[in-house]
């Protein structure tokens, strides 16, 4: 995409299929949702100023949006960062002396765990930390995010819109423990060596086939063939792929690279 003077935005492509790539409806494209779902799509994880991006202009540039949409970021962050905590340590990626060192939390419940449960295996002492990890997590979202509204005074929609910066956040501990749990999987997990080789292999595949379609563009499926008539071929491709899940991803490719 960078080749042809854009890139792939997740917020934008997100709000092109609730307003575009859905035809459940006769009378127009899109799922006609409300605007603030809309503008919680583009804003959910950050806020922009006027002009910054003249396309997302209509959602109220240089204001924050409604708490609902606040919240989204910070609770998909623990919903995926414990998920992945989970997987990493079924996969053996780290020991569980390196995450008790790393994150203090985690190290006090474990203790707790070993007391309450003296013949449970390592594993189920791991799943027991993670299920009570996630909710000391999210009281202490709800309880920061009560706190920071309580402080500022807001009662109203436009009251949000207009305070300075957001007021979905953490509680101070839980958002130390949050900020070590992601540095421990960006450390121990994200950047090991084993994944760092699976990026590098995805990346390659998602190019190659971003290629193939570029040089065989009546491979695209024919809603999106159609489409080229009015959309340029590389937005329409990056539009495909984007909206694959991987084992689609996988199909089309060896379908597009068989024997390899």
């Amino acid at each position: 995409m960078r080749r042809a003077g854009e890139r792939f935005n997740h917020n934008l492509h997100a709000l092109r299929i609730v307003e575009s790539f859905e035809h459940r409806y006769a009378r127009f494209p899109g799922l006609n949702l409300t605007f603030e779902v809309r503008e919680g799509i583009v804003k959910h994880s950050r806020d922009f100023e006027k002009g910054e991006n003249p396309a997302l202009d209509e959602y109220l540039p240089g204001l924050r949006p409604p708490l609902e949409a606040q919240l989204i970021d910070l609770a998909d962050e623990i919903a995926y960062n414990t998920a992945d905590l989970d997987d990493a340590f079924s996969a053996g990626l780290f020991e569980i002396g390196g995450i008790r060192q790393a994150i203090p939390e985690f190290n006090r419940r474990y203790e707790e765990a070993e007391g309450q449960f003296p013949g449970a295996t390592e594993q189920e002492r791991f799943q027991e930390v993670v299920r009570g990890l996630v909710d000391w997590l999210v009281s202490g979202f709800i309880q920061g995010t009560l706190e920071a509204a309580a402080q500022a005074e807001v009662s109203s929609v436009a009251d949000v819109r207009n305070y300075p910066r957001r007021l979905a956040t953490f509680t101070p501990a839980s958002q130390a423990t949050n900020r070590e749990l992601k540095q421990f999987l960006h450390h121990q997990v994200y950047y090991s060596e084993l994944m760092m080789d699976e990026r590098r292999r995805s990346a390659r595949m998602l190019a190659e086939l971003f290629e193939f379609y570029l040089a065989n563009p009546a491979k695209l499926p024919p809603n999106y063939f159609e489409s080229l008539s009015s959309t340029p071929v590389h937005r329409v491709i990056c539009d495909y792929i984007a909206g694959m899940t991987d084992g689609f991803f996988l199909r089309q490719y060896q379908q597009a690279f068989p024997g390899s």
